[in-house]
């Protein structure tokens, strides 16, 4: 029987830039063992014992050097199965908001990354649970929706 496991954290990052939203994403290092070049949201594991929100804020600091202004839980858990462990993989989904002259500082993981327009975002990333996650925060964060009040967390 597979096991169901959460180790992993995902976080929709986004400014507004002229009045517009605009989403971060970020490209593997072409070095990487696992989906070298590909483009996504910040992605990373938890540390044992570790809240599913702190693996996020921090996972999010360490690829990318910012500072969130804002922080929301997405009302969405991406999953995704690994034959070779035979794992059913949990990742609940979070959302910041960074200032748009905030700067971005790769970690060793990433080679690119890129501020897109939603349409953009949604062609470029790979995963559709990742295409999914960019439009629950666009409706439901970013368009101001009562969610966006409902499931804000403090940085």
């Amino acid at each position: 029987m597979a096991a169901i496991v959460s180790r992993v954290v995902e976080a929709c990052v986004f400014k507004i830039a002229q009045g517009k939203p605009a989403y971060l994403l970020l490209k593997r290092s072409e070095k990487d063992n696992l989906y070298p070049g590909m483009w996504q949201l910040v992605t990373g594991s938890m540390h044992d014992g570790e809240r599913a929100l702190d693996a996020a804020l921090r996972e999010f600091r360490e690829e990318t050097g910012m500072t969130a202004k804002r922080f929301w839980v997405v009302p969405f858990v991406n999953s995704f199965y690994v034959p070779v462990t035979d794992a059913v993989h949990l990742c609940p989904v979070f959302a910041m908001e960074v200032g748009e002259e905030t700067v971005v500082t790769l970690s060793h993981e990433h080679q690119a990354y890129c501020w897109c327009s939603f349409e953009e975002a949604k062609q470029q990333l790979v995963w559709p649970g990742q295409r999914y996650a960019v439009e629950l925060v666009h409706e439901y964060i970013v368009g101001g929706q009562e969610a966006a009040r409902l499931l804000s967390l403090q940085v």
